[in-house]
């Protein structure tokens, strides 16, 4: 999942950023409105961090220009101790949801992996499609109820997947949401990718979950229970 944190403290948007990569996440940084508003405006995020008191422009006219212009990203403010009036801006501005400073990194976390499954419609953690079950609060994943062993970038597009099933997924559309923006970007990959996630979900060839449509990209074909 491809997230984009909007903070102007540098040391507070680094460690953010390191806690979400940590868990998996691209990360990508803007250090004031203006910024965070051309890369929300421009590429596809599954969630943004947003604080209120930015430079250039604040916070609230950014998620208010955001959803002026449907842009459906969840959105988590960051917002100070006890201002109660910024989280009730915020949330009435168009965000999904709050974190009051300072905060734990591990309830962050938290609420942008609800966030994100309530945007997918998948409330609980875990995901299950026929004999496939994925928890992205552990970041395990079985077959048959058998643990399987995957990379941190087979995870990201079996997690993406999942998320979207039934779905037409381009390789680009792929590649936005796995890499980090300033990541050379290369499709290819996405090949290699898809080829050995095939094998490691379907090493008998009989589940075919994954579809490759020519010309358009693939499709998860697995029903989500």
């Amino acid at each position: 999942m491809r997230v984009l944190v909007v903070e102007d403290e540098a040391l507070l948007a680094e460690k953010i950023k390191q806690q979400l990569l940590q868990q998996q996440f691209s990360v990508d940084i803007a250090q004031d409105g203006d910024d965070g508003w051309f890369k929300l405006a421009e590429y596809p995020y599954d969630l943004a961090v947003i604080d209120i008191g930015l430079p250039k422009m604040d916070g609230l006219t950014l998620i208010r220009k955001a959803r002026q212009k449907e842009i459906k990203t969840p959105i988590i403010i960051l917002t100070a101790r006890g201002s109660w009036q910024e989280k009730v801006e915020g949330l009435d501005a168009g965000a999904d949801d709050y974190l009051t400073k300072p905060f734990h990194g591990e309830e962050l976390l938290a609420r942008c992996n609800a966030l994100i499954r309530r945007a997918a419609g998948q409330p609980d953690p875990t995901l299950s499609a026929g004999p496939v079950s994925l928890n992205s609060r552990t970041q395990q994943v079985w077959v048959n109820d058998a643990e399987i062993s995957l990379t941190a970038y087979e995870y990201k597009v079996l997690e993406y997947f999942m998320l979207n099933p039934s779905k037409v997924i381009s390789k680009t559309e792929l590649t936005e949401h796995i890499y980090d923006q300033d990541f050379d970007l290369d499709s290819n990959v996405i090949e290699v990718f898809v080829l050995r996630l095939r094998k490691k979900l379907d090493p008998d060839g009989e589940l075919k979950p994954i579809e490759t449509l020519r010309g358009r990209g693939y499709r998860f074909n697995l029903t989500i229970s």
